[in-house]
């Protein structure tokens, strides 16, 4: 089997061969593009970002085979509340407990559906624990030492977004959203419990699992933290590097220069914060640079979108659930953060 999977991999590393001579012959034009300084600022931008990261991406998957291996599916749904708005808060709340950044937290979301978490408290989770959470509080208040109006607004709108986003999953969401729901599938809508679907090829899976389970030891768990961070951080990689990318052949002056409008500052401010793609313990230092620049609600709708929803984490996103189910989040954070944002300048 080993042999098979080595011969078809074969397949696609010989034709690369073929591209040596032609590297050797443009080695010096390669040299020059590779010492260039678009290149250069690609190079420092990715690995600010990736490093940024993957200490949190780390601590996710860390955490994510910890529940692995104590956290059992029995405990998930007997801790989980049986109303969904009781469910939507302790979601909203639990970055107190577990304050990690967007990037370690879909990984940790993911091991969680596995064990019977529902999809409504699983995506409030994901899109309120990178800001509701004592470091990016802390991280908002040193940035805007004299605007602790700032900080307040951002802890609430982004409360109220994941809350709400929550709620719209619960309601129209009446399947599993994982890409892969072959450990709990189950039927949204009917919690308490994510009742289990049992099906013929469900069984089969469940079998094939079984098998192929680790026994609980040191090198269970390290290996599993392994497969989880190797699957998750390709996805960095990727989002990172295409980000490095727009930031170093879209300045920041003509971007600017498109927000000047009412509306068109904060679809700018919210398109900042996708494509710079920052983490939530250091946005609000990026945002205030821009303290003299836009008014506070475009502040507050760059400080709220970024967390929940940037170009990394959108492809991260996309490994784990199904993409429709990304998308229709997506939008409804958008829309969400446009008018609570709006409602804050409104009241300031």
């Amino acid at each position: 089997m080993r042999m098979a999977a080595s011969l078809k991999l074969l397949t696609f590393i010989v034709p690369f061969a073929f591209l040596v001579p032609v590297i050797i012959a443009f080695a010096p034009n390669l040299n020059k593009i590779w010492n260039s300084e678009a290149l250069q600022n690609i190079k420092t931008v990715f690995v600010s970002i990736f490093l940024e990261a993957a200490p949190f991406l780390l601590m996710g998957v860390l955490l994510s085979s910890l529940m692995q291996w104590f956290v059992s599916e029995e405990m998930v749904r007997r801790l989980t509340p049986k109303h969904p708005v009781g469910g939507v808060l302790m979601a909203g709340l639990l970055g107190l407990i577990f304050p990690i950044c967007e990037c370690g937290m879909i990984p940790v979301v993911r091991r969680l559906m596995h064990k019977g978490m529902p999809a409504y408290i699983a995506v409030t989770f994901i899109l309120s624990g990178p800001v509701v959470n004592p470091i990016v509080f802390t991280a908002t208040l040193l940035a805007f030492p004299n605007h602790p109006e700032i900080t307040v607004a951002r802890m609430g709108l982004a409360f109220a977004v994941a809350a709400a986003v929550g709620g719209l999953v619960y309601l129209f969401v009446k399947h599993n959203p994982l890409r892969t729901p072959n450990v709990a599938a189950v039927e949204v809508k009917t919690h308490p419990g994510f009742k289990m679907a049992s099906s013929p090829s469900q069984h089969h899976t469940d079998a094939h699992q079984h098998h192929h389970t680790h026994p609980k030891s040191w090198r269970s768990f390290f290996i599993h933290a392994g497969d989880e961070f190797v699957d998750m951080s390709k996805y960095l990689v990727i989002g990172a590097l295409i980000t490095a990318c727009i930031q170093t052949f879209v300045s920041r002056s003509d971007l600017i220069s498109l927000g000047n409008g009412p509306v068109a500052s904060y679809v700018f401010m919210m398109g900042f914060a996708y494509v710079l793609s920052l983490c939530s313990t250091s946005d609000a230092f990026v945002a205030s640079a821009f303290s003299h620049t836009f008014a506070l609600g475009p502040l507050i709708s760059f400080l709220v979108l970024g967390p929940m929803l940037d170009l990394k984490s959108t492809l991260m996103l996309l490994s784990t659930f199904r993409t429709r189910f990304v998308i229709g989040v997506s939008l409804a954070i958008v829309l969400l953060v446009f008018v609570g944002s709006w409602l804050v300048n409104f009241l300031g």
